[in-house]
């Protein structure tokens, strides 16, 4: 592994952080106060890139690598969490569709969901069963050219402002266990979905709610992949997914130390800067040296899915650690 950043990297990882210090920083509280995503700014964010980086050309990406994807995430997460949350799920749905999408629902909702023209969530959490993917209780039956739904997901960030969500859903009634989950690309605005908000501490912008289903129909054509093998989809996703959001959370625990460390810079006490004293840095290097190692874990569980290696056991260790921001 080359822990050295190319030229091209470094740029690119730079282009995102000025973004984030220039134009999300300064709307930060306001953006929580409002409660929603700005549209505009996250199709800025799809013009220079930093959705879908890692998708090929031909379906609206940059053809970059996850490694990429993930210093993004951490530097747009260092200026607004509440927009890293965009590349996140983009990459994950992105990743989804063309691995196991029908060309058309492709080219239909792809380069939207790159270049920032559309939100996509992830419907996976249910009420009584959490994110096990595996014993999910909603529900879709084959009729004629369509899959109807019934069901209610929860949890579900972006639950009131997302266009499209990926779901998975119960298409074999027979088989109560994994085998029996199917995935569908499925547009929020069709008859027989609505949405409910839930008000939460944080991540105002983001949002998260519940997504009710009441017969609401989908195109056969919009199942990602083969029908009853939609858990595995998922799981491959997480190994991934859980890499990028510890890479958002050390981006706003390393704002957090970048002030820390100015405020005490600045700040005297007995005639010299509070720096001075160990009581006040010692406690902040350790706070880096833990940063330092969290995010290398997340690089290298990226560099090894860019590699094509295994990195199931690395991407738990990223949810375990980085993802929760332990000290």
């Amino acid at each position: 592994m080359n822990y050295g950043l190319s030229e091209e990297l470094e740029a690119i990882r730079q282009t995102a952080r000025q973004f984030a210090r220039e134009r999300l920083l300064p709307a930060y509280r306001e953006t929580e106060r409002q409660g929603r995503l700005d549209r505009g700014v996250v199709r800025e964010m799809g013009a220079l890139g930093f959705i879908g980086t890692n998708q090929a050309e031909r379906h609206g990406g940059a053809g970059l690598d996850y490694l990429t994807q993930g210093l993004i995430c951490e530097e747009i997460a260092a200026g607004d969490f509440n927009y890293s949350y965009v590349p996140l799920a983009g990459t994950l749905i992105a990743d989804m569709l063309v691995q196991g999408g029908r060309p058309a629902v492709i080219d239909a909702w792809v380069p939207p969901i790159g270049g920032g023209e559309a939100l996509a969530a992830l419907g996976l959490t249910e009420p009584e069963v959490g994110s096990d993917a595996g014993h999910l209780r909603t529900r879709a039956e084959r009729d004629g050219e369509h899959y109807v739904i019934n069901g209610e997901k929860t949890s579900i960030s972006l639950s009131d402002q997302a266009d499209v969500a990926a779901m998975f859903v119960r298409t074999n009634g027979d088989d109560p266990g994994p085998r029996g989950v199917s995935a569908f690309l499925m547009p929020l605005d069709v008859p027989g979905v609505s949405r409910t908000r839930m008000q939460d501490l944080g991540s105002h912008a983001v949002g998260r709610g519940s997504l009710f289903f009441e017969d609401a129909r989908v195109p056969a054509e919009n199942m990602i992949g083969e029908e009853n093998k939609g858990f595995s989809q998922v799981m491959v996703g997480f190994d991934f997914s859980r890499a990028l959001i510890g890479l958002m959370c050390i981006g706003v625990a390393q704002a957090s130390v970048n002030e820390t460390w100015g405020y005490v810079s600045e700040r005297k006490a007995f005639g010299s800067p509070i720096v001075r004293f160990e009581g006040v840095s010692f406690p902040l290097a350790e706070a880096e040296t833990m940063l330092e190692a969290a995010r290398q874990l997340c690089y290298k569980t990226l560099w090894l899915r860019d590699a094509g290696q295994k990195h199931t056991s690395e991407a738990a260790k990223c949810k375990w650690w980085p993802a929760p921001c332990r000290p």
